[in-house]
């Protein structure tokens, strides 16, 4: 480590391109970052946002990782500039309760969520790399594949506890699997520009322009069909629907840009490789070009992809036509997506469900049915016209995608061992912490049915409601004058620092608020009302106790 040091010297000294070049080499957690929020969630909110708001809501998931940004940037000038572990540092200084949250909620976040990221890969391996070999799998092939996935990440991920080398080594391939997720969603990009004559990519690149209109009013394509329908109070049920649907999808898409696990990644990923005060400056070159471009670059493509194939689209083989008029098709996949969607409608409204669902209303119920990547793949082959292209760029693409993050979750497992045991980073309980990645393999058993749901909500409503929390803590810690000492920042840097934290906590906080407390139990117990309470309640019971230990 000192032979980077003194690079990082001799660049910053002769400044220019040389300063680049050189911090582009040493670069490293940014692109951890980057590996594991372009992940399963990034996938299915970028997804979604195509689906429900087309082109005009690419600026959402920009706006989101910007925010994220501000507060990994203040992690680091925190970690950075004392050299203390944040979770030492916000127990013994800020408050021992949003230090315990912090460190559970990131563990809970990462055992469960790296469930779906195990049943992404095998869907990738065996719908889109080897249809063939898995046409009549089970749950066996899904045990067997799964297996070999661990297996293979782990290996790489132990690398990481070996100083200096090891830790490089594993650096390098997680940038070789985020250049190859980016490459692959472009391609999907290029090959719909040169396939499609309608396709306008420079119209597209419009929606980066934010339109809030978004948030209380339904897509432009949506009017003319809610126009249609007479009956007012049916036709106010869907523009709420729509518009709740937009909202939802927006905070979803949003909330998988950065979450509370990638907070706990970074501060450590960068003690370990031995960064202090010197490396501040290279810390945010990194975030900006190890974990912005990449994301932005690969969700922006399936957003755009997404919009181009789906948008203001029925789902593909729901609706046929018979004698002029638009039917179901029973056997269709979004069928029982359409029906919720069709009995939502029925209870909404007071009499309702003895009036006839006309053709209007079909044909927009089925443009709202949510589209898997099976979709995906299976729209872009038609578009291309070139079936093995499609399954393979973008089969790649989400393997790569799961591939990282499984491999990250467990890097963060390892780093949250030690600091709850006390444990040197590196050593056994680092490497027993990795092997929790074995949790994921058994994800047909839990992330099917209502287990699956039960976990979904718990962790998503722990997980929102912890990461604004999260902010607030090292808001704090930003301004504690006991713990930055001297590298507290003033005057108008104090005031830019605060104004742009200040700006992240009160959005992210106002939509994890919301998103907690409208989660609810299959069972209907409000479980982000009372969570969020409770938390709140334990936090402010630290508080107190810890202002009386300072003035007894």
């Amino acid at each position: 480590m000192k032979i980077d040091r003194e690079q990082l010297a001799r660049a910053t000294e002769a400044g220019g391109w040389e300063k680049y070049k050189t911090f582009a080499k040493l670069s490293g957690p940014g692109w951890l970052q980057s590996a594991i929020t372009l992940g399963g969630g990034s996938l299915a909110g970028a997804l979604f946002l195509g689906v429900i708001g087309g082109y005009s809501i690419l600026w959402v998931q920009l706006l989101a990782m910007i925010l994220g940004v501000i507060m990994l940037c203040a992690i680091s000038y925190i970690t950075l500039s004392t050299g203390r572990s944040p979770f030492e540092a916000m127990r013994n200084e800020i408050n021992p309760v949003l230090a315990w949250g912090w460190l559970i909620a990131t563990l809970l976040a990462n055992l469960v969520w790296a469930l779906p990221q195990y049943s992404l890969a095998y869907g990738a391996v065996s719908q889109n790399l080897f249809p063939e070999a898995f046409a009549d799998g089970g749950d066996g092939s899904k045990f067997l594949v799964s297996g070999i996935i661990f297996l293979a990440v782990t290996a790489i991920t132990l690398c990481y506890g070996n100083e200096g080398v090891g830790i490089k080594i594993y650096e390098w391939v997680l940038k070789g699997i985020v250049a190859g997720i980016v490459l692959c969603f472009m391609g999907v990009v290029l090959k719909i520009s040169t396939s499609a004559e309608d396709f306008d990519l420079l119209g597209a690149l419009s929606g980066f322009i934010p339109d809030l209109s978004i948030l209380w009013q339904p897509a432009e394509v949506f009017l003319p069909i809610l126009e249609k329908i007479e009956q007012a109070d049916l036709r106010a049920f869907w523009t709420e629907e729509i518009v709740n649907t937009q909202r939802m999808r927006m905070v979803g898409a949003a909330a998988t840009a950065v979450g509370i696990n990638m907070t706990f990644l970074l501060p450590y990923s960068m003690l370990s490789k031995k960064w202090g005060r010197e490396h501040r400056g290279l810390a945010i070159f990194d975030l900006s070009t190890g974990m912005v471009i990449p994301y932005v670059l690969a969700v922006s493509c399936v957003v755009i992809a997404s919009a181009y194939m789906f948008h203001g689209q029925p789902y593909d083989g729901l609706l046929e036509e018979k004698d002029g008029q638009v039917v179901l098709v029973e056997s269709s996949a979004g069928i029982n997506d359409f029906n919720k969607l069709i009995d939502r409608r029925k209870n909404a409204i007071e009499g309702s469900e003895i009036l006839e669902v006309g053709q209007v209303e079909t044909r927009l119920a089925a443009m709202l049915v949510p589209r898997n990547t099976a979709n995906f793949a299976k729209s872009l082959s038609a578009i291309s016209g070139d079936v093995s292209f499609s399954n393979v760029i973008f089969g790649l693409g989400v393997l790569a995608m799961a591939l990282s993050t499984i491999s990250i979750l467990c890097l963060i497992s390892g780093f949250v061992f030690c600091e709850a045991l006390g444990a040197q980073h590196g050593g056994k309980v680092h490497k027993a912490g990795i092997l929790t990645g074995l949790f994921g393999v058994f994800w047909p058993v839990f992330w099917d049915g209502g287990s699956k749901a039960y976990l979904a909500v718990v962790t998503s409503t722990f997980g929102y409601v912890l990461f604004p929390i999260a902010c607030l803590a090292f808001f704090l810690m930003m301004n504690s004058s006991r713990l930055l000492k001297d590298d507290l920042p003033k005057g108008n840097s104090r005031l830019v620092w605060n104004l742009l934290l200040g700006t992240s906590l009160l959005i992210t906080g106002l939509a994890a608020g919301h998103t907690a407390t409208t989660k609810t139990l299959p069972n209907g117990f409000p479980i982000g009302t009372v969570g969020l309470g409770v938390f709140l309640a334990l936090v402010t019971w630290a508080h107190l106790r810890m202002k009386n230990k300072a003035t007894s």
